[in-house]
């Protein structure tokens, strides 16, 4: 399976949903960020759960949904700013209640060329380095496999603003993104197995969009946080946000404050 455009081969599968919310994974520095993400809530949210590969020939692949504590690793992790696999990952596998180990995905790079899409497809991209006969790779593909992984049936993404990325050269302002799975891919197997589509999903699973689906399984309790208004920016630093939060009410109050005074106490206000 080596298409000769692989970025073309990427389908956004549409998920509705009716969980409310926009996730605050999104940590940048600069205003203008929500023009430079790939689409508009809830759309980013289909390309981190939905941008994989369209499976023509696949005897499964399950779809792959929303988890929002996977977005929380990811997020915890992408706020450090280091190149690297989180160093959590690792045994006793204590991250998340119901999956014992997780995939990661990671892209860096600069804020703008910077999208959803455009990180999932570099991943993606991968699929040239990789040989599914031997299942080997002549270069990095391990991104490639993580996201067709068949098995891995929830995903949780999130980007982070950085100054510098520790462990990724030169790069100054640059945005840190992270995608988390789970069950993890890259076992030393195959990622999917070619067949019929849809043949070898669960007995209780329906087939949809060439994909296995199933309501327990691919539920979506809630998007991370119900924070608004729907492009949380954190500009300058946290205590700065705060203090422009804070500010207009405290002003509002005042001015009130004065007017009814004034009518209350109009002798204080009168200049001898």
């Amino acid at each position: 399976m080596s298409p000769t455009n692989p970025s073309e081969n990427l389908k956004t599968i549409i998920r509705s949903s009716t969980s409310g919310g926009t996730p605050s994974l999104w940590s940048f520095s600069f205003p203008d960020v929500a023009s430079r993400l790939p689409c508009k809530f809830p759309l980013w949210l289909q390309c981190c759960v939905n941008c994989r590969l369209d499976p023509p020939t696949l005897s499964y692949l399950f779809l792959q949904t929303w988890d929002p504590l996977l977005a929380q690793i990811a997020k915890a992790w992408a706020s450090h700013c280091e190149f690297a696999h989180n160093k959590r990952l690792k045994p006793p596998y204590k991250l998340h209640p119901n999956f014992t180990s997780l995939g990661e995905n990671l892209w860096t790079g600069s804020l703008s060329i910077f999208s959803v899409s455009s990180a999932i497809t570099a991943w993606y991209d991968e699929v040239k380095y990789y040989d599914f006969k031997t299942r080997k790779c002549n270069k990095v593909c391990g991104h490639y496999t993580q996201v067709v992984w068949a098995d891995s049936y929830k995903v949780g993404c999130a980007v982070h603003f950085c100054p510098r990325v520790s462990g990724f050269g030169a790069l100054l302002n640059g945005a840190h993104f992270i995608c988390n799975y789970g069950p993890p891919g890259n076992y030393p197997t195959w990622p999917y197995k070619k067949g019929s589509t849809c043949s070898a999903c669960p007995r209780n699973d329906k087939c949809l969009d060439n994909l296995c689906t199933n309501p327990q399984r691919d539920k979506v309790t809630r998007y991370y946080s119900t924070v608004f208004p729907d492009w949380p920016i954190f500009p300058r630093d946290r205590y700065t946000s705060l203090f422009l939060i804070i500010i207009p009410p405290i002003l509002i109050l005042s001015v009130i404050i004065i007017i009814w005074a004034k009518g209350k106490y109009p002798h204080l206000f009168t200049l001898k």
